[in-house]
């Protein structure tokens, strides 16, 4: 067991770092400044700029197979990669990747969808929650009814990422009920890929948080049979492989936010006199600083352990909603610390502290709410399907 970076690992990690602090950090008070004025957080044209400049160092499709012009590094480096990049709040991800049950297009599919998604000519979202089915898929209420050579999709799907901004979805909507309700939401759902122009449209989401989600509203949408995406009534693995990528990642954006934040306070923390002395010889601080930290590490190598275990191959769902859960908690918690080592000033607009607490908020919702993540993990050992030790 080897629980150290690649010399190439360090190497990428060193240059994504890198690149985060030349490209990304300096645009910070820009994009605070654009978002307390109302405007979109980045101008128009800039993360394709930005996106390009990592295309020249090298990153490109970090993620996706070395036959799609990919890098193909592996889940253990896009989780690194990801640590970093979540080290801004910039809104920034590398240019050249897909989702990944895009994969599951036939050939068609991905002419069509696939390639001009990984080169950056078309934007896509996935789309299973609806106003009454978040965690719960046997409550879905889309449908899809054969007509001809197509299907007509009726329903709304609702907190869809990416959902204004979409050329085209990959929605699950029930095609048959009664196989839908006997096997508890299991079956009888398939995945369609749907054009924007194929009818369907998008409402913003107003939250908390910079981002806005999208719900998407289907009348009598019609789609051709051959934009179903795998296998028909298939769809249900299909949403449980994307959820599953997902909630990993979530954890992995709370390691990176929470190393930035972390590092905020303890500089603040030797900077800031109370008393005669910086608050960082106080008790009270080095207890939440020491916390941290140890929190930190703890949610990395949960994150790290979900992604070796992707690449080995092995399911790791188990993993992923262990490190969803414990890393979203994590990254409230020390935002919420090094909030309160800011005092008044962490309240403020001035630092972005409070935009990461109302962001990181959104963390423990998500890709499966707390209550979810735990029911699996609960569910999984309870049932015997994994084994206290399993994962070492």
């Amino acid at each position: 067991m080897f629980l150290r970076l690649t010399d190439e690992q360090r190497m990428v990690q060193k240059t994504i770092r890198k690149f985060v602090e030349k490209e990304l950090m300096p645009l910070e008070n820009e994009v605070l400044r654009n978002e307390r004025e109302g405007r979109p957080s980045l101008p128009p044209g800039k993360l394709k700029e930005l996106q390009l400049k990592a295309k020249e160092a090298g990153f490109w499709g970090i993620n996706t197979p070395a036959e799609y012009g990919g890098a193909a590094l592996g889940n253990v480096m896009m989780a690194i990669v990801i640590m970093e990049v979540s080290k801004t709040f910039v809104p920034f991800q590398f240019g050249g990747s897909a989702d990944n049950i895009l994969y599951y297009s036939n050939e068609e599919q991905k002419k069509k969808y696939l390639i001009p998604t990984i080169n950056g000519e078309k934007k896509s979202c996935f789309a299973i929650t609806e106003p009454s089915a978040g965690s719960d898929t046997r409550n879905i209420k889309m449908t899809a009814v054969k007509d001809g050579n197509e299907w007509v999709l009726n329903g709304e799907k609702t907190f869809i990422t990416g959902g204004n901004e979409a050329d085209f979805v990959m929605v699950i909507a029930i095609t048959d009920k009664e196989r839908h309700k006997a096997t508890l939401g299991r079956e009888g759902v398939t995945c369609f890929i749907v054009d924007r122009d194929m009818g369907w449209r998008s409402e913003y989401i107003h939250t908390m948080g910079e981002w806005g989600p999208a719900s998407l509203i289907f009348e009598n949408v019609r789609v051709p049979e051959e934009n179903i995406l795998g296998e028909l009534h298939g769809g249900y693995k299909l949403g449980l492989e994307w959820i599953g990528y997902a909630r990993w990642v979530v954890g992995a954006r709370a390691v990176g936010a929470a190393e930035r934040l972390l590092q905020m306070a303890i500089d603040y923390s030797k900077e800031r006199i109370t008393f005669g002395k910086p608050i960082a010889e106080r008790q009270a601080i080095q207890w939440q600083i020491a916390d941290s930290a140890v929190e930190i590490e703890a949610a990395k190598w949960l994150v790290l352990n979900a992604a070796f275990t992707l690449d080995q191959g092995e399911d790791n769902r188990h993993l992923a909603s262990m490190a969803k859960l414990y890393g979203a908690n994590m990254g409230n918690r020390v935002v919420d610390r090094v909030l309160q080592i800011h005092g008044g000033m962490g309240y403020t607009r001035e630092l972005p502290i409070e935009r990461w607490y109302r962001e990181a908020r959104l963390w423990r919702i998500y890709d499966g709410t707390d209550e979810i993540q735990r029911m699996i993990i609960a569910r999984n050992l309870l049932k015997g399907h994994v084994k206290i030790g399993q994962f070492v």
